[in-house]
């Protein structure tokens, strides 16, 4: 087994009398940092920040958020997926988002969140919202971090940082969701542009980004796909018709779109040589957990538990005036469109440690160990 390699903060003139290096192995503890990329599901409070609809900064979000149990900007009861696999993985604390002013000095040494509620991978997606970022916009703002690492310890010692670090990126439901199946602008949308077309043009943007995050020297990623979007209590109360099933036609373009994401990792490993690639497959996961759910412990999988209106819940974001479940460990979504805290270690447990059928080829404590 390769032993890990880490990141030390050492002062310039230490290393100038010493003359030693500023990587060395790693103990239990220390890991590589952590650069995250997505939209809400992953999102740490960078919306905070914007002019956005699209916030999760208010009541009762954060509920179940330890130790103050108060709104973090997370789209959730309580953790996120990174949050979680941090934990699992050892990690000293929560990847905090790019956007809050404490992130900055020593801090973007251990990882820095960049996922904006609302984001795509296009750059039309959720313009509904007003202020988001989207993934160029997210990239962007990781290379204005490298060049601050750059100028906090050099070119040689950042460069080996992130060839060492985990970037996880996790986006594409906005694409959906908020672009392609917008009500109102959708039907016109699907008749100029059929969705195998409309699936192409995310997955060609999506290549040019990894590539360029690639360039940036991100060497181990992990590719999140779309999760099962038609059954998530939002599209069911929108399309009502579906009565107790998930959306069809949702979750065919959910299908669809990871099909393409898995050819194109497939690709990026080989056009990419130097970069170690995992294909995560949170839509098996959270089908698993949908159609299995009380195996799991949980008592409903169809409806929020944060609901105001709709039948499942749907309707209207979870905000103040909703009202919310006693126990919120009991349902796999705690919103219109997020998974609750329980549902979300599951997810994370799976990505970490799960076997090829959840993430290929490695798991993500597998990825960090190469």
């Amino acid at each position: 087994m390769a032993a890990l390699h880490c990141f030390y903060i050492i002062p310039s003139f230490v290393l100038a009398m010493a003359g030693s290096s500023l990587f060395g192995p790693c103990s239990a503890n220390d890991l590589p940092a952590s650069y995250v990329f997505g939209d809400s599901l992953v999102d740490s409070g960078n919306n905070n920040y914007l002019a956005s609809l699209s916030k999760a900064n208010i009541a009762p979000n954060g509920i179940d958020f330890m130790p103050y149990r108060i709104p973090t900007g997370r789209f959730t009861n309580g953790r996120t997926i990174p949050d979680i696999v941090g934990q699992e993985l050892g990690f000293p604390h929560f990847t905090p988002p790019y956007l809050a002013p404490t992130t900055a000095g020593d801090t973007i040494l251990t990882g820095v969140n960049y996922a904006s509620g609302g984001g795509g991978i296009l750059n039309e997606t959720g313009q509904i919202f007003g202020g988001r970022l989207n993934l160029d916009a997210q990239i962007d703002n990781f290379e204005n971090t490298k060049q601050d690492i750059i100028s906090m310890v050099g070119a040689p010692a950042a460069s080996s940082l992130l060839k060492k670090a985990l970037f996880s990126v996790v986006i594409g439901s906005n694409d959906f969701l908020n672009n392609y199946l917008t009500p109102v602008l959708s039907e016109s949308k699907r008749r100029s542009i059929p969705p195998e077309k409309f699936v192409q043009s995310m997955i060609s943007k999506l290549r040019l980004q990894i590539t360029r995050l690639y360039k940036l020297e991100a060497r181990k990623l992990v590719i999140v796909n779309v999760g099962p979007i038609g059954c998530i209590p939002y599209q069911r109360d929108l399309n009502p018709n579906t009565g107790e099933n998930c959306v069809a036609f949702t979750d065919q373009l959910a299908r669809s779109f990871n099909l393409q994401l898995k050819n194109l990792v497939s690709e990026l490993r080989q056009t990419l040589k130097e970069a170690s690639f995992v294909y995560a497959d949170v839509y098996n996961i959270v089908s698993d957990i949908i159609q299995n759910y009380s195996s799991y412990g949980f008592e409903n999988a169809n409806s929020a538990c944060c609901r105001s209106a709709g039948r499942y819940g749907g309707l209207v974001p979870c905000g103040p005036s909703a009202r919310v479940c006693a126990d919120r460990s009991k349902y796999v979504f705690w919103d219109a469109y997020h998974p609750s805290d329980a549902a979300n270690v599951i997810i994370a447990k799976r990505l970490v440690d799960g076997d090829a059928r959840d993430v290929y080829p490695k798991n993500v404590r597998q990825l960090l160990r190469i």
